[in-house]
This record gives structure tokens, C-alpha cells and sequence, in this order.
């Protein structure tokens, strides 16, 4: 809705793909070591546990996406005709039906205690990630601005490092969000900022790959359960990844 509905299908392609050919990547650089750790204990559900099927759990992640998607589906330009303003027209129509039948799946197939862990769940990420989203947002306007207002960081040095469809800067914007730490929906804001001051598409799309995937602190962290071979190799893939998106992003789109 903010950044385009192209670099955000985009987003959404390149994390299912990355998350598809790393998983593929390291098991088959370090098949070695997967194999001595499958030598173990099977954990077996008990067998009188209620169970919810493939279908029903399918049907209910598609119902919260759909809720997502029509909640925040965004205007069409003004004087368009067609699908897209009748939806737009009936979203929160769409939206509270949708939330009804999200009711019902979760009366019908989820126990009073999973729907208790899951709101307290969702209170807990709101408290944790609503004052660092607001803080994202003032930090970015205050640093970056927004497209036609610049701010404190001069347009010409983000465009100079940044702007075009380069590899070296599509690499730069890869390694910077690798390092960055990204609060969930910050990425956002800053995005805007850096595309507004010159950033170009590709680019923004290599950072808004590798930056949610990798941190300098969740290094940190993988490092002390993965170990740095593995560590350093995960994150060299995603860095040499999120580059040849955000090229293959740039030169079509860009």
C-alpha cells in the first residue's frame, strides 16, 4: 500500500524463494553434519489428542490472510472503474464477514486454551512492537524525510551510494540491511525515506530482503546455536540472494 503492490509481491516471492533455496542450500553443504544429528528419539502426538486436519488449518491461515489483504487494500486512483473500487467499496463488508467465519473456525476447531495463548500472543507483539513502529517512523522522517521533502541525510549521498541498478549497489543495500536490525513494519518507513531521497528499486528490494532475515544481533544469537561456519554461511547467502534479486527486480522494474 505504501511502497507499491509491485516491490511487495516481490518481497513476498523472494522470502517464500529464499526461504525454499537456503533451507536447500545449507542441507546440502552440511548434509554431513544433518546426518549424525538424525540418530535420535521421534516425538509421537498422543494418539487421543484432538487434531485438526491439513484442510482446516489451510482454511484458516487463508482466512487471516484475507483479512489482512481486504483490511488494508488500498484506494484506486481516482475516476478508475471496474473490480478494484467495487472492492474497495465493499472491504470492510468483506473484512467483518470474514472475521465472523474466523470466529466460527476457531469456536469450532481450536480449544479455549489455544485461543487464550493466542491473544495474550498478540498482546504481547503489540506492546513490543508498537513503540519501536512509532519510533521507526519518527527516526525515519527525521533522518530520511519523505519522497519530496528532504530531511537531515542530503538526497545526493543516499542516490550516490544507492540509486541506480548496480551490483555493487544492490551488494551495499544487501549488506546494510543484513546488519541493520529491523523491528517488524519499521522497514517500512525507512524504505520510503531512502526511495524518496534517490534509493533505487532494486536496491530497496535487496535491503527489504536481507534486512528482516538477518541482524547483526540475530547473528549474535544464530552463531551461538548454529556455530560460525554455519552462521557465516547462512548469512552469505542470504547477502549473494537478496543482491541478485534486487538486480533481477531492478532491471525489470527499475
Amino acid at each position: 500500500k505504501i511502497l507499491g503492490w509491485q516491490l511487495g509481491l516481490a518481497r513476498a516471492v523472494g522470502a517464500v524463494t529464499f526461504a525454499v533455496v537456503t533451507g536447500l542450500l545449507m542441507a546440502l553443504i552440511f548434509h554431513k553434519d544433518d546426518a549424525s544429528r538424525t540418530v535420535g528419539k521421534i516425538y509421537l502426538p498422543d494418539e487421543d489428542a484432538k487434531e485438526r486436519t491439513l484442510l482446516q488449518d489451510s482454511l484458516y491461515l487463508l482466512t487471516m490472510v484475507l483479512i489482512l489483504v481486504f483490511a488494508a487494500f488500498a484506494k484506486p486512483a481516482s475516476g478508475s472503474t471496474g473490480l478494484w473500487p467495487a472492492i474497495f467499496s465493499a472491504k470492510w463488508y468483506i473484512t467483518i464477514a470474514l472475521l465472523i467465519i474466523l470466529g466460527l473456525m476457531l469456536k469450532a476447531w481450536f480449544t479455549k486454551d489455544e485461543c487464550k495463548s493466542w491473544v495474550e500472543s498478540t498482546w504481547g507483539f503489540m506492546k513490543q512492537i508498537f513503540p519501536l513502529l512509532f519510533g521507526g517512523v519518527i527516526v525515519a522522517g527525521f533522518m530520511l524525510g519523505r519522497p519530496g521533502h528532504p530531511a537531515l541525510i542530503p538526497e545526493q549521498w543516499i542516490s550516490s551510494l544507492l540509486g541506480g541498478n548496480s551490483i555493487w549497489a544492490n551488494l551495499l543495500a544487501a549488506v546494510a540491511g543484513a546488519l541493520m536490525y529491523f523491528a517488524t513494519l519499521t522497514e517500512v518507513p525507512i524504505l520510503q525515506g531512502l526511495l524518496g531521497a534517490g534509493m533505487g528499486k532494486g536496491p530497496a528490494l535487496a535491503l527489504l530482503l536481507a534486512g528482516p532475515a538477518l541482524s547483526l544481533p540475530n547473528m549474535l544469537v544464530i552463531g551461538t546455536i548454529m556455530g560460525v561456519k554455519k552462521t557465516a554461511t547462512f548469512c552469505t547467502i542470504i547477502v549473494i540472494l537478496s543482491t541478485i534479486a534486487g538486480v533481477v527486480y531492478g532491471t525489470f522494474f527499475g
